[in-house]
């Protein structure tokens, strides 16, 4: 195995949760890197896999970035003097230049905030977040048609190799 595909393995293992409705729902523009505050037993549901993303989304309070409805499952052995809340709001780190900057951009009409995937990153959770706007019904619709042609043509040339 060469080392290109070494760190391209390392970079698919270290992929914890994907949103994968983000690309479908929405048109990404931007992408941003966060660090993700975590209390202790949700670092261990996180390494379990226990995470959801599908619902998430980031909302701006007060120059403070934070992510809402990603859940965390708390695992069985979880500590019992710990209330674990599974869908509590999680504060997201940025560089403060950043946020001004998604500020700004967020305020123009139609822009929103949306992870598109939980990683690990020198052993510290990682959220990316990406500036989106949001797709309208037809946008949707030709999605649609684009992965099922990509999936017909796979198909026949699957064939025509046989």
């Amino acid at each position: 195995m060469s080392s290109k595909n070494k760190t391209a393995q390392a970079v698919r293992d270290s992929r914890i949760a994907d949103n994968k409705k983000a690309s479908f729902n929405y048109h990404v523009e931007e992408r941003y890197e966060c660090g993700l505050v975590l209390e202790g037993w949700e670092v261990k549901a996180v390494r379990a896999g226990k995470v959801q993303l599908t619902d998430g989304y980031v909302v701006i309070r007060a120059g403070e970035l934070f992510l809402i409805g990603c859940l965390i499952n708390p695992l069985r052995t979880a500590c019992t003097h710990v209330n674990a809340d599974s869908a509590r709001t999680r504060k997201l780190l940025m560089h403060r230049e950043e946020i001004r900057r998604l500020i700004g951009k967020v305020e123009q009409k139609g822009y929103t905030l949306v992870p598109l995937n939980l990683h690990w990153k020198n052993g510290r959770v990682k959220c990316e977040v990406a500036l989106a706007k949001g797709k309208a019904e037809h946008d949707k619709r030709d999605t649609i048609k684009e992965r099922e042609g990509k999936r017909e043509v796979e198909r026949v040339m699957k064939q025509r190799q046989r």
